[in-house]
């Protein structure tokens, strides 16, 4: 091989990944040089202005989505960098692309598989280049910064899309519609022997036969696979408690990471973790052969892989009700046999506490619990469609984004529907991810007439794209819309009074409104600490009284028709 085609990973002294410039330079050089094998090139700016690229490599020259779609050919993809100091995946993918274009019996092995990637997709982060950021991680000597340019998380953006970055991936995503994605991560936490370890979309999540066939045959053969390689692999060490001894938890990956996005179309993910502690070199060997393990499977069970993606995708549009929400069933865990290392506490020598540490000399093979069933715990009818109003736009953005198929409405006219009230939202004390997040949420269903406005749009279920459209517009659903605080005006009361003149007011309606004086008298045996506070008794009477009911007020925006 000559010199030209090495990486810099393997031109360096195996602790090195390569930077932003050398790997997009090394890509478009290795385009050139086989133009009948790989296409390479931009497909969208991050929110610093840095270009985003992604390749295709296809076994006979069609590159083009359009013709490879109407052909019904199987897409892996591989999407690698999206926390830029876990860069293992990245010179992985080099060297698998360069083995395509210069081995032809590897290429041929692809058959009519096509191997879509995106190199290095957290761009911005891979600028931020030091050697300090991984606090525990041996290796490489340098690397890039898990925040982008806006100090976000890319695997927590690809449901609210704050950055320009999750656009871009949203909109490739949704076009090829791959079968299989792998997302190369690395891991912190527990110490243990594996080098890789692996998450991958929940079965029960992903449901149906689908989910099943990934529980009891594709997962299965991961391990296998990833065994007969010569680097054993292991479910991504989530410990119950403080050390994997007490057994270990599926990782449940909604919609905000990779591969929960990846769930609501029905597409099988998997974010392979390397463990942090082993040496660069070997988690660059492993995750190449986790991708491979995955591809391989991939093309070999294709046919089945993409029907049970139809059937999933038809019945989509006819189900009469929808899970939105999952729980781990505590009660049911399976058995792993597991290879750890003794877990032992000591004195903290900075504190007056005791510290967890793991004794490598002492390590152990036994069966440990293993919590990997995850029951609907949410379950809700189906309506017949959504309405979204226009003026969302955040939220019809992000549903046209990602394939969600919507009508406008022609004229104005009331509509008879169902809707949600809020209840009470309970939200993080602290920013997360840029946002409020809404963690609990009480509703209470009604129905009543709205007013639709021409160019309102209606989003029917009985589309392909249903699941993604109800685990967005469901304010229950683990990262639904709403959670993100995309609809949090609503929740603001625009009027308000002055206390010493609403105090004889307030007395007027109470002898007015029946129906107020009885809420009032409810709530006062209720609350009877709360008599002597002016302010909670004239809020309650404010803002249950009917004359000054502000209807948007604490009723979600998207509506159902049933």
């Amino acid at each position: 091989m000559s010199i030209e085609l090495l990486t810099p990973y393997e031109k360096g002294n195996l602790n090195q990944t390569t930077t932003h410039a050398d790997c997009i330079a090394w890509y478009d050089e290795l385009a050139r040089r086989h133009p009948n094998v790989l296409r390479f090139g931009q497909v969208g700016v991050s929110d610093a202005g840095v270009p985003i690229h992604a390749g295709v490599v296809s076994s006979d020259g069609i590159f083009d989505r359009d013709q490879i779609k109407r052909a019904g050919r199987p897409v892996f993809f591989n999407n690698n960098g999206i926390h830029p100091g876990e860069p293992e995946g990245v010179d992985g993918c080099m060297a698998l692309v360069r083995d395509f274009c210069t081995q032809p019996e590897r290429l041929a092995a692809l058959g009519q598989t096509v191997y879509l990637f995106v190199p290095l997709y957290n761009v911005d982060g891979s600028l931020n280049r030091a050697d300090t950021s991984r606090v525990n991680q041996d290796g490489p000597e340098q690397f890039g910064f898990r925040g982008m340019s806006r100090h976000l998380d890319l695997n927590r953006d690809f449901i609210k899309c704050d950055s320009l970055t999750a656009q871009v991936f949203n909109k490739l995503f949704t076009a090829w519609d791959p079968d299989v994605m792998v997302d190369t991560h690395t891991s912190n936490g527990a110490d243990y022997s594996y080098t890789m370890t692996l998450i991958h979309t929940q079965p029960d999540k992903l449901g149906g036969d689908l989910g099943e066939f990934l529980r009891s045959t594709m997962l299965p053969a991961m391990y296998a696979g990833m065994e007969a390689r010569g680097w054993p692999t292991c479910p991504y060490v989530n410990p119950v408690k403080d050390s994997p001894d007490e057994g270990i938890a599926d990782f449940l990956e909604t919609a905000r990471f990779s591969t929960g996005y990846a769930a609501l179309h029905h597409t099988i993910g998997f974010m392979p973790e390397t463990h942090m502690l082993k040496p660069f070199k070997d988690r660059y060997e492993s995750m190449r052969a986790l991708v491979e393990t995955a591809l391989d499977f991939t093309v070999r069970n294709a046919g089945q892989i993409q029907a049970l993606r139809r059937a999933a995708k038809q019945a989509s549009g006819t189900r009469r009700e929808w899970p939105v929400h999952w729980a781990m069933d505590e009660a049911n865990p399976g058995t792993f046999r597991f290879k750890g290392y003794e877990a032992q506490y000591k004195p903290s020598v900075l504190g007056t506490y005791t510290r967890l540490c793991y004794d490598r000399t002492k390590p152990w093979e036994r069966d440990i619990a293993w919590y990997n069933r995850f029951p609907a715990d949410i379950t809700l009818p189906a309506p017949r469609a959504y309405v979204v109003p226009q003026q969302w736009r955040e939220a019809i953005e992000r549903l046209q984004w990602n394939g969600v198929r919507m009508e406008r409405v022609e004229a104005d006219r009331m509509e008879e529907v169902d809707y949600y009230h809020i209840v009470s939202v309970t939200s993080r004390p602290n920013a997360y991810e840029g946002h409020m997040f809404h963690d609990d949420v009480v509703l209470e269903k009604r129905r009543g007439q709205v007013q639709l406005r021409a160019g309102d749009f209606i989003v029917p279920l009985d589309q392909d794209n249903a699941r993604y459209a109800v685990e967005t517009l469901e304010p229950l659903g683990h990262d639904s819309f709403f959670r993100w605080g995309f609809f949090n005006s609503v929740l603001e009361k625009k009027e308000a009074y002055s206390d010493y003149v609403f105090e004889d007011h307030a007395a007027e309606l109470l002898n007015d409104e029946p129906a107020l004086a009885a809420k009032f008298e409810a709530w006062k045996a209720a609350n009877p600490a709360l008599l002597s506070n002016q302010e909670a008794v004239l809020d309650f009477i404010f803002a249950n009284a009917e004359r000054y009911r502000e209807p948007e007020w604490r009723r979600y925006p998207v509506f159902m028709i049933a």
